[in-house]
């Protein structure tokens, strides 16, 4: 006879089967709903259909959702016949009218379904966790990209700067927000409601980005801190039990932690609106500060740097030092840090834009890179990522559209004379060419 063990895996085998079959029923009765949703015409039915829809899918589970995004992808796509007969009739006869039926018929429904979705109560709520979903399935299932795209496209429109209300985030607002930023926090963790207090003391500032269709949902986040000059390092700014300083005083606003908090909206442009947005009107309200920068971490320093220590030995002993946590003799391995920071940070590239993703964020928004921090973030993660550096970037609101110009059209790095420096003198230990960048 079968032992116990074997007969209640096989019972917990019968349950899960169960399950995801009605899972997947419901999907199933979710893609017919959705290809009538579709096609409705008339306003009050549609409207029933795209609430029965965001109920459906809100009831899915992994196994539904799966064959949701599977059916998306297959069934909800431009015909391809109609697309070729339209642009061959374009390329034959090019006016508005054959030009907007080409427009039409190359327009994924899908679009159209996430639409009519988007219109239901809850409904935006519901397509931003979708995308999310989604985006931990794309790695593995790359067909899924369309519909990814169109998700993007029509999120682009949606979450726009003109939709967006910024923000202050004080001791007042409703603790269900205070409890989010606690919860979403992605670079510098805050340690309960006595950490996040002195986060909002008046030397301290924190706005974020809403929008009408989530309520007391943030999108995205900044922490800002007023000091007399520009940071080299993170721990002060984060001591519960430093002095709380006058900001009429102050010299130096630094925007020491971005987070965004909704991973469905990843890669829809919202905190460089944000930084630039809170900097106008921080010099507004407080005209003493003169100079508004980050103190930024490095995130893909470590692994870039163990790709280069493993085809130039030279690097491997700084590497092995810095990955043990062991004391660095002298400041000459300060210095050698500095140097393939400033080089990875101006001259590493992938794919047209910077390689470090927060050096891609804040060079794309017209920041110059002003100074590299060695030991700056003692924490575990900041070692984990950056080993220990942080960098400032600088935001003059004078020349963020030069700068931004120059970083996307010609792939030049705003950076100060001492990082350039920094840089050069790094190619010779990479073992590049150390003439000219």
């Amino acid at each position: 006879m079968p032992n116990a063990r074997a007969v209640v895996d096989r019972l917990l085998g019968t349950f899960a089967d169960a399950t995801r079959g009605r899972d997947e029923r419901r999907a199933v009765r979710l893609v017919k709903l959705l290809h009538t949703l579709v096609t409705e015409r008339g306003e009050s039915t549609g409207a029933v259909m795209a609430r029965r829809a965001v109920a459906l899918y809100n009831g899915l589970e992994e196994s539904g959702r799966a064959l949701l995004f599977d059916r998306l992808a297959r069934e909800f796509s431009p015909d391809p016949d109609l697309v070729f007969a339209a642009a061959s009739r374009y390329l034959e006869e090019p006016s508005p009218d054959t030009l907007a039926h080409l427009l039409r018929v190359s327009e994924p429904p899908r679009q159209e379904v996430f639409r009519r979705m988007n219109s239901a109560g809850g409904g935006t709520a519901t397509l931003v966790g979708l995308r999310s979903r989604l985006l931990e399935r794309l790695g593995a299932h790359p067909h899924l990209e369309s519909v990814d795209a169109d998700l993007t496209h029509l999120f682009g429109s949606w979450f726009n700067r003109g939709f967006l209300e910024l923000r202050r985030i004080d001791w007042n607002t409703p603790a269900s927000v205070l409890e989010k930023l606690i919860t979403y926090e992605a670079v510098h963790e805050i340690r309960g409601f006595p950490d996040l207090k002195r986060r909002l003391e008046r030397d301290r500032r924190c706005f974020a980005f809403f929008h009408p269709a989530l309520p007391g949902e943030p999108l995205v986040f900044v922490e800002v801190a007023f000091v007399d000059q520009m940071p080299d390092a993170v721990t002060p700014i984060l001591a519960m039990e430093s002095v709380i300083g006058d900001p009429r005083r102050a010299r130096c606003a630094v925007f020491y932690s971005i987070t965004s908090c909704q991973p469905g909206l990843r890669g829809i442009s919202c905190g460089n609106f944000l930084i630039k947005q809170v900097a106008e009107d921080l010099q507004a309200e407080l005209p003493n500060l003169k100079q508004f920068v980050t103190l930024s971490p490095v995130p893909g320093l470590r692994a870039w740097l163990a790709e280069r220590a493993a085809r130039r030995p030279s690097l491997a002993p700084l590497l092995a030092l810095l990955e043990a946590g062991a004391p660095l003799p002298g400041p000459g391995f300060d210095e050698m840090l500095s140097a393939v920071t400033a080089h990875y940070l101006t001259r590493e590239w992938d794919q047209g834009q910077a390689r470090d993703p927060v050096a891609r964020f804040h060079l794309g928004n017209g920041a110059r890179l002003e100074r590299v921090n060695p030991r700056a973030d003692p924490s575990a993660k900041g070692q984990r990522q950056s080993l220990g550096v942080m960098v400032n970037y600088g935001y003059a609101l004078g020349h963020v559209e030069r700068n931004h110009e120059s970083y996307m059209r010609r792939h030049v790095v705003a950076a100060s004379s001492a990082v350039e420096r920094q840089a050069k003198e790094a190619r010779t230990l990479l073992g590049e060419d150390p003439g000219p960048h």
